[in-house]
């Protein structure tokens, strides 16, 4: 069995962080594990507070989960502090070091800022350059470039400038650009390909981010070459968000599992107001 492993923060509502990557994974038949690289209070309204956990714990999930197991793709998500991206870089750096997929988690739906302005920098020169890939939206595209973005033009020459930090390739997620369609921008150096759906209208999206990215890691896990991976990763979000569940007052989750449903004989159902 393939395996992918995520480098990435705690969401105790279980929507978005590590507890959507280990779904993720699992929903696409690669067995999933976790080095969790901060405790984040969060619900489906909004995160109220974040706790790094202690660098050398860090350093060492990583260093002797590679020295037992085998393990196909990397996905590393929210990192908040330099010296988590600076451990993180150095356990990498040390082994036989399969793709990365790198999303740069830096502000949460809420408005909370999960990477620290000073991180930013940090995370471009230490992690870009282990990355297969990099997954930024168009908020973290804009950060990342200093250029606003306002169409699909603008995406891609974001994608461009990001190849230009050490990303060997990129995929500029569309989603808060507005408009009827979803398009994002795939980008690997050389060709660039548009994938476009049609946009869902749910407030139900938490996670969406953490869940593409991981489905485009546990798809690389299994061998799928970048611009299929993506393109299977998109369906994938397409559908969960399509079949988003209402759980909480604010934004719930997708469905890591819609697939499933009807073989287990499962029903989704309300379960904000228990």
């Amino acid at each position: 069995m393939r395996t992918a492993l995520t480098i990435a923060g705690s969401d105790p509502s279980g929507g978005a962080g590590i507890q959507a990557d280990l779904k993720t994974f699992h929903a696409h038949g690669v067995f999933g594990m976790s080095v969790i690289t901060a405790v984040t209070v969060q619900n489906t309204m909004k995160v109220y507070g974040v706790q790094d956990i202690d660098p050398v714990m860090v350093h060492d999930q990583i260093v002797y989960l590679f020295e037992d197991i085998r393990i196909d793709a990397v996905k590393i998500g929210m990192v908040s502090g330099i010296k988590l991206i600076e451990t993180i870089a150095g356990a990498l750096g040390k082994i036989n070091l399969p793709p990365v997929v790198l999303d740069p988690v830096m502000i949460s739906k809420s408005g909370y800022s999960l990477l620290k302005k000073d991180a930013r920098d940090a995370l471009v020169e230490n992690l870009f350059p282990l990355a297969e890939v990099v997954t930024p939206n168009i908020y973290e595209a804009e950060a990342l470039t200093d250029a606003k973005i306002e169409s699909v033009d603008e995406m891609k020459h974001a994608a461009a400038k990001i190849i230009k930090l050490g990303a060997k390739k990129v995929v500029v997620k569309g989603g808060h650009l507005g408009g009827k369609f979803a398009t994002d921008i795939l980008f690997d150096g050389i060709l660039f390909k548009e994938l476009t759906s049609q946009r869902i209208e749910t407030k139900n999206t938490h996670g969406t981010g953490c869940t593409f990215s991981s489905a485009i890691a546990a798809n690389i896990a299994k061998g799928i070459d970048f611009f299929n991976a993506v393109t299977d990763a998109k369906a994938y979000i397409t559908g969960a968000i399509e079949h988003s569940l209402e759980i909480g007052h604010g934004h719930g989750p997708v469905d890591h599992f819609f697939n499933f449903h009807e073989s287990a004989g499962t029903i989704k159902c309300k379960i904000n107001n228990l």
